[in-house]
């Protein structure tokens, strides 16, 4: 080997060293990105051929090069946020944006997510977010289309719910004269979402001391079946009649809306009695109102779940989830080809996208309102930094070494 050859092993260590400064370099640059994940260099030596035909003894090499640069995929920390759309994935896998212009998918650790003008879930370079739109949601069970589609909740509304039950919950004095009145209100609902407010009026009886007469009027529509019946109790104040849950209709609606029909829930499904009408010696009043019905309502708020569900918190007070988040992971993940913005794109190395949804098929959980950090340590990066400038200085040793051999060996003739 000769001293030329020695002068280029110190030149392929420094430019190996100033690629591993700018790898490091860009770790610190970005130890505040959402999503970002660090990545390191691996050297490798360059071997030249042997000196003695082929002699194990006698092989020497001509330096280093960069053999690659790998990705480090470590959990980043996490913080909480005041932002419903922002989210984060603890574990493995990537949320998935697709460039609508282009036709092509991209994947992301970075949930810093926004709503544009459409009402679109986007990530920072305006790709949208993409998911499951949930067709029902029955017993907790989240059913969705199967297909995947732009996670859009641009003017979503709740839609109403008519009314099927009512419990009423409250005391008929049973020292009340007789004729004596008591009168208590509430809403229903039709299908259409409008109120219909319910007047219940109780009659004490002027026959029967444990007996009272009621009557139900309706702010809208006709109330045609339950308009009217009686309410029996024992001597201990219990409730005994009538027996079964009385049926009330209201139709005739002016709005068009479906007629309503609804039960007053006197006893449970296995005909148990729930004791929430009750006629002790104490003033009549009114203690609770339950019904299932409700208007229609706009969106105020969202929240995500652990599964990816993003939910509607409405102005109704109800919550319905949406959609729920597509998640993928890789095969390879070191192998995904860096595309900026937090962005990564598939390449032949990582493998096709496994596509699923959080918590399933080893991908991850995901948090609402939390992002995840950088996984840079800054500890870690300056020590490598110091480690890269001694390197770099040694190799620089190298070079100005030989240069001063090769003067001396030009100054053997004089």
């Amino acid at each position: 080997m000769s001293l030329n050859s020695a002068m280029f092993s110190g030149v392929s260590g420094i430019l190996t060293l100033g690629n591993s400064m700018n790898v490091i370099g860009d770790n610190i640059a970005n130890v505040n990105t959402v999503g970002f994940k660090g990545s390191r260099t691996a050297f490798a030596d360059i071997l030249s051929n042997s000196l003695s035909n082929g002699s194990t003894t006698m092989q020497m090499g001509r330096g280093t090069f960069l053999s690659g640069v790998q990705t480090s995929w470590s959990q980043g920390s996490f913080e909480t946020t005041a932002n419903a759309t922002d989210m984060a994935i603890q574990g493995s896998g990537f949320f998935v944006a697709r460039d609508v212009a282009n036709n092509a998918n991209y994947y992301t650790r970075s949930g810093q997510f926004t709503l544009d003008k459409t009402g679109q879930l986007v990530e920072g370079t305006g790709k949208v977010i993409q998911g499951f739109k949930v067709t029902s949601n029955v017993g907790g069970v989240i059913n969705t289309t199967g297909t995947v589609a732009n996670i859009n909740i641009g003017g979503v509304q709740s839609q109403p719910k008519a009314t099927t039950s009512f419990r009423m919950g409250m005391n008929l004095n049973a020292a009340a004269s007789a004729a004596a009145t008591f009168n208590t209100s509430f809403d229903t609902y039709n299908n259409l979402g409008g109120r219909v407010t319910l007047t219940a009026t109780m009659t004490k009886s002027s026959v029967t001391p444990l007996t009272w007469n009621y009557s139900l009027a309706s702010s809208s529509g006709t109330i045609t079946t339950g308009a009217t019946g009686t309410l029996t109790f024992n001597a201990a104040g219990q409730l005994i009649a009538p027996a079964t849950n009385p049926a009330i209709a209201i139709s005739n609606f002016p709005t068009g809306a479906s007629p309503l029909s609804m039960t007053w829930a006197l006893y449970n499904p296995t005909n148990t009695l729930y004791g929430d009408v009750t006629s002790y010696t104490a003033a009549s009043t009114t203690t609770s109102i339950v019904q299932d019905g409700y208007s229609t309502g706009t969106l105020k708020g969202l929240s995500v779940d652990g599964k990816g569900v993003i939910a509607g918190l409405f102005s109704n007070g109800q919550t319905q989830a949406l959609y729920q988040l597509e998640l993928a992971d890789f095969p390879s993940p070191w192998g995904l080809s860096r595309m900026g913005g937090s962005l990564y794109a598939e390449s032949m190395t990582s493998g096709q996208p496994l596509l699923g949804t959080a918590g399933g098929g080893g991908l991850g959980t995901v948090l609402g309102s939390s992002l995840e950090l950088s996984n840079v340590d800054l500890a870690s990066e300056f020590v490598k930094m110091i480690q890269t400038q001694r390197g770099y200085q040694a190799n620089s040793k190298i070079v100005t070494s030989v240069d001063e051999m090769l003067t001396e060996a030009v100054n053997l003739k004089r």
